[in-house]
């Protein structure tokens, strides 16, 4: 839906259309609690991911180009580092703490909305539509006191020769796929996009106070404000993704991250382990009628039981010691109970007597926290922003809001796969061994990067086209010219690069 709203009204009517989408559906919520709505919401979240980055690709200059996109990428984690303080305020509310939370999001909708409408339209779009005194217009005022005259004269010409190359018959997606360079930066963007969510990212945002309460944090609450601190680490280190960009390159960067990613994975899944290894046993074994059919009787360890959804591990403890533990069935009306015996009733849990269900006491919480940390630490530079800013730039005109819908719609589809399988793969692999899946495909993720990502840092967007000129597998290869100086050319519709010692041929 994106795509042909994007093309026909321009990124910024399609922006400024995302907003009312989350508006509306936040008004709907807060007051009526209206969950079909929800629709509306990820409409509206759908069509911002998409746009967004092409819009700020198409009015930076070249040399601030990643670090501009890469600034989208950090006020979403800063956007949610503030939702989750705002969460750990309203936990302290026992009911109905949601809605509210939900109520304040329709805030900085308004807020985006109304900013969006002085926002002005692209100028390659504007060109492309034929607008070319409003495009120069709009060049003229984005560029400040600069000479406009070459740039505007460049994306005027790559539109011409694009429209003469590419203006064949059919949908532009049959046509980037026929097409072998725009199906290479295809193929690329949205591999990037695929690994981005195989590495556990929205698992790990989405269940973060989950995750540390399976590592053994007790308090609710607790988990929760810790979530935040990951969230903060989060937003902090896209911070040093902006400030690198433009200094290392989109390979580099990219690169680095996925491996440090792949290893603070491993420590993440080492302290699972760690804690599955030590996990305390079963001492009592109750003989309750209601007992007869349950699974819960069969686990001799904390680790099965917190694994199986309808057990709870009920425990006592002293300053030195933990003692009196049992397996017995959930309370089926809420979580935070036994079904019955000592850990049902709240006045004897108040008396060092403690349920736990989702996760086993354990003293390796610290190493799931330092692993979360040092996961969002490489994964919030690279990993994070590089897909949103690359397939913003590897896309001529005429295929850039195809591909970056097509890349986005990769994104949202793994997003939804991995985050709906996460707690159905914990409970078949355990903890632990979800998360050395993560790390194997993140380990994938940096051999697709190493072999088919060229960098594109610096280059016009008309020039990038050239990089995928060579075989997929040959992409990454061009890294090596990064230093060179390369003077582009058209002949005959396409692009061409010349090196220093071929330039003195060139009139």
């Amino acid at each position: 839906m994106s795509r042909p709203l994007s093309d026909e009204s321009g990124q910024t009517h399609a922006v400024c259309s995302s907003s009312p989408c989350k508006y509306v559906v936040v008004l709907a919520w807060s007051v009526a609690a209206a969950a079909e709505n929800n629709n509306d919401l990820h409409a509206g979240i759908g069509i911002a991911s998409m746009t967004v980055p092409v819009y700020i690709a198409e009015t930076s200059p070249p040399h601030l180009r990643g670090q501009l996109v890469t600034v989208n990428t950090l006020f979403i984690t800063g956007g949610q580092f503030t939702a989750s303080i705002i969460d750990g305020a309203f936990s302290y509310l026992r009911h109905d703490g949601w809605r509210y939370m939900l109520g304040l999001s329709m805030v900085p909708a308004v807020l985006q909305f109304v900013g969006f409408l002085f926002l002005p339209e692209s100028p390659r779009w504007l060109i492309q539509k034929g607008l070319t005194q409003k495009a120069r217009r709009v060049l003229s005022q984005i560029r400040g006191n600069q000479n406009i005259d070459e740039e505007y004269d460049s994306i005027k010409n790559s539109i011409e020769e694009e429209e003469k190359d590419c203006g064949g018959d059919g949908p532009v997606i049959w046509r980037m796929l026929t097409y072998p360079p725009t199906r290479r930066a295809l193929l690329v963007g949205c591999g990037l996009q695929m690994f981005q969510q195989l590495s556990g990212i929205n698992t790990v945002m989405y269940y973060g106070a989950t995750i540390l309460q399976m590592s053994g944090v007790r308090d609710d609450k607790v988990a929760i404000w810790l979530a935040g601190v990951t969230a903060f680490t989060n937003f902090l280190f896209t911070l040093l993704g902006v400030w690198l960009v433009e200094r290392v390159g989109r390979r580099k960067l990219t690169l680095g991250s996925i491996i440090g990613t792949c290893l603070s994975l491993s420590l993440l899944a080492i302290g699972f382990l760690l804690s599955a290894q030590h996990t305390p046993p079963v001492t009592l074994h109750p003989t309750d009628p209601s007992m007869v059919n349950s699974t819960c009787n069969r686990h001799l360890l904390c680790e099965p039981c917190m694994l199986d959804p309808g057990c709870g591990f009920c425990y006592r403890e002293n300053s030195t010691a933990l003692f009196a533990s049992s397996c017995v069935p959930v309370n089926t009306a809420s979580t935070e109970k036994a079904a019955w015996g000592r850990c049902s009733n709240s006045t004897q849990l108040r008396v060092h007597t403690y349920w736990a269900y989702n996760y086993c006491p354990t003293s390796y919480s610290w190493v799931v926290l330092l692993g979360l940390v040092l996961y969002l630490a490489f994964f919030a530079p690279g990993l994070g922003p590089m897909p949103w800013t690359i397939n913003s730039e590897i896309y001529p005109l005429w295929a850039r809001s195809t591909g970056n819908a097509c890349s986005a719609g990769v994104n949202w589809t793994f997003n939804f796969l991995v985050s709906l399988t996460f707690l159905h793969v914990a409970q078949n692999l355990t903890y632990y061994g979800a998360f050395f899946l993560y790390s194997s495909l993140a380990l994938l993720g940096f051999f697709f990067i190493y072999g088919c990502l060229p960098e594109t840092k610096s280059r016009r967007l008309e020039e990038i086209e050239s990089l995928f000129d060579n075989q997929l597998c040959s992409c990454g290869a061009t890294d090596s010219d990064e230093d060179r100086q390369v003077e582009y050319i058209r002949v005959k519709g396409s692009n061409y690069h010349l090196s220093d010692n071929d330039a003195s041929d060139v009139d």
